[in-house]
């Protein structure tokens, strides 16, 4: 029997990337899946391209009239609400590490008995995630700090810009060199996670823009923190993915020590989670407002949707990761493999979280 994926509306300011492409859904309903689409004027792909590929297209946030079996598809956060969650979910909703509020949605989803498939653990046998933005999350972590530190030069009296999206990676190339040739010196950079997708990403974009960076993995991270070394580059650009409590990267302690370190661009981005590597604030920060200062000489960038600054790439690298797990989901009468260890997960954070 053929499932219906309902593509919602995000609920995120200037969230514009799609976890599903017009080409994407055009295969899937070619498996023999139903594809409801939400309007949404913000997404980078136009309603139009997915109804002309056989789409259904519904209002926006019309997804909670779903039939109660339809998989409700989106990328963040659903807004805050007290109403029961009654469908299939798959999105990232980042309530398993101990977030602020993450009580709160579980025990929507208890109460609705509804079911998460949280895309941050949709993994396979060996652990391994089988789609994410890792790439392009650090690929544009490393520009926004990169462009910060030659702005500061380059216009030391201005505020720094909110951030835009791009049409194309290239247009975000050209704003980077265009600030470099203004600007005295380049940044001495430290990634952290660098043999990661994140961490390749970043060392993409510095690529890109003739930069190099120090390269640190787990094998120059397993002696445990902190790390007075980081205090030798102008950026540190953390991409680690930390799955378990460890020593931090940075503490207050240490930044209080003098040292060349101006920016710090947290991709990995869980201040408020218990395993946040850099304890040293609890916010993230936003669009309009993307840099927080941490003292007179150092600024924390830790935006939690930034491969949405380049919607296309993003999106069609998500999509073309994701797409064969939809396609089996609907092709398959019992969960396979992936979608099975996501529910497992959500139903052990479930009886965890909401039983405490």
């Amino acid at each position: 029997m053929s499932k219906t994926f309902w593509l919602r509306a995000e609920d995120k300011a200037f969230e514009r990337r799609s976890p599903l492409t017009p080409a994407g859904a055009k295969q899937l309903i070619q498996s023999g899946a139903k594809v409801v689409v939400e309007k949404f004027e913000d997404r980078i792909f136009k309603i139009k391209e997915f109804e002309n590929v056989g789409c259904t297209i519904a209002e926006k946030d019309s997804w909670r009239e779903a039939p109660k079996d339809a998989f409700v598809l989106g990328l963040k956060e659903l807004k805050e609400d007290s109403f029961e969650l009654i469908h299939n979910h798959i999105y990232f909703a980042h309530v398993y590490k101990g977030q602020d509020g993450a009580k709160q949605v579980l025990s929507r989803y208890q109460k609705g008995k509804g079911r998460l498939f949280d895309l941050e653990f949709l993994v396979n046998n060996d652990g391994r995630r089988i789609a994410a933005f890792g790439k392009w999350a650090g690929y544009v972590g490393a520009a926004t700090a990169i462009k910060y530190f030659y702005h500061k030069q380059a216009y030391p009296d201005k505020s720094f810009p909110q951030l835009t999206s791009f049409e194309d990676k290239q247009l975000l190339i050209d704003e980077i060199l265009s600030l470099k040739e203004l600007s005295s010196k380049n940044p001495k950079t430290i990634i952290i996670g660098a043999l990661g997708r994140c961490g390749h990403g970043a060392n993409e974009l510095l690529g890109d823009v003739g930069l190099n960076a120090t390269l640190w993995d787990y094998e120059e991270t397993k002696k445990g923190g902190p790390f007075p070394e980081i205090l030798d580059h102008h950026v540190f650009l953390n991409t680690a993915l930390i799955m378990k409590k460890i020593p931090p990267f940075l503490d207050k302690e240490t930044i209080a020590k003098k040292g060349q370190l101006q920016i710090i661009c947290d991709v990995s981005c869980d201040p408020t989670g218990e395993l946040n590597p850099i304890p040293i604030y609890d916010k993230i920060t936003s669009w309009d407002n993307p840099i927080l200062k941490i003292n007179e000489s150092l600024d924390v960038i830790s935006v939690d949707n930034l491969p949405s600054v380049l919607p296309k790439e993003s999106s069609e690298d998500y999509s073309d990761q994701l797409l064969p797990h939809l396609i089996e989901l609907n092709e398959k009468e019992s969960f396979p493999e992936v979608w099975k260890n996501s529910l497992e997960t959500f139903e052990n954070k479930l009886n965890e979280t909401c039983s405490s």
